[in-house]
């Protein structure tokens, strides 16, 4: 009769060592693909940084996760490698606003922990007093992307980044975290000079220049007459009127949704992968 009498601790240590190293050993070929991806000219003039590839890999990973080993962890596991991916294959610093208090706290804290937990722990982070300098760090060329709060109703002109945004030199290609508790609004938004790829469940940011008259109802109303009803709009008058929405799909230049839309002027901010829930 075989036996059945379970495993020792030793045994189960010896065999977690053995998938240790097929892990690193797995890891160690990734890195050398890595390697002759950027000493090659397989990716030609394309950006190293590809926010919308990176939502695809976590998204397959996050479908076929089986088992004991939670969704947080999977994230956090391959952000790093993204992250080690990044570096290999060339400077990569993120820029992010500090200073403000952000939903109680200092937002240099809630910022730098939210860059860290997307861009990776080893990946040099930039804090800056305002978001006119953060952009102004990336516009430079001092760091490859910006984090920055996502946008608040009646959050001061200084803090409303989204106003100073300048398209298409810079636009907005990633929510922040990726991991939605509860299918909550993005905490911040990254900002690349850059247009990221579609994924297939993307959001757009779409800035508006209404008329005084077009109220926010007026301007909800507008949007989902043309079939881009928002997720959330938010409206301000001063200096000049202006509204931000956040509309389902990736929105490109020439949509004809867009051609009949009754405002001044509008602008689309980016576009980027939806979250996915934490559970």
């Amino acid at each position: 009769m075989p036996d059945q009498s379970p495993p020792d601790l030793a045994t189960l240590r010896a065999e977690i060592d053995r998938i240790d190293d097929a892990l690193h050993d797995l890891l160690m070929r990734r890195a050398d693909i890595v390697a002759r991806m950027a000493a090659s000219r397989v990716k030609g003039t394309a950006p190293t940084f590809r926010p919308g590839r990176e939502a695809l890999i976590l998204r397959r990973l996050l479908g076929r996760n089986a088992g004991a080993l939670a969704r947080p962890a999977i994230v956090r596991l391959w952000r790093e490698i993204i992250a080690a991916s990044l570096a290999q294959q060339g400077h990569f610093t993120v820029a992010a606003q500090g200073g403000a208090a952000q939903n109680g706290e200092p937002a240099q804290d809630a910022m730098a922990r939210l860059a860290r937990g997307h861009f990776g722990l080893l990946t040099p982070l930039k804090l800056h007093p305002t978001p006119s300098r953060v952009l102004a760090s990336v516009a430079q060329g001092e760091a490859a992307v910006a984090v920055l709060p996502a946008p608040q109703e009646g959050e001061r002109p200084e803090a409303a980044w989204w106003t100073q945004l300048e398209t298409p030199r810079l636009r907005v290609v990633a929510a922040l975290p990726f991991l939605s508790p509860r299918g909550e609004a993005p905490l911040a938004y990254a900002v690349a000079p850059l247009v990221a790829d579609a994924t297939g469940r993307d959001r757009s940011l779409l800035r508006l220049e209404p008329t005084p008259e077009q109220t926010r109802p007026r301007i909800a109303a507008a949007l989902a007459a043309a079939g881009l009803a928002p997720r959330w709009l938010i409206r301000r008058d001063a200096p000049n009127p202006m509204a931000l929405a956040e509309v389902d799909g990736f929105l490109e230049e020439g949509d004809p949704r867009l051609a009949i839309l009754p405002f001044q002027r509008l602008q689309i901010l980016g576009a980027y992968a939806e979250p996915e829930p934490e559970e």
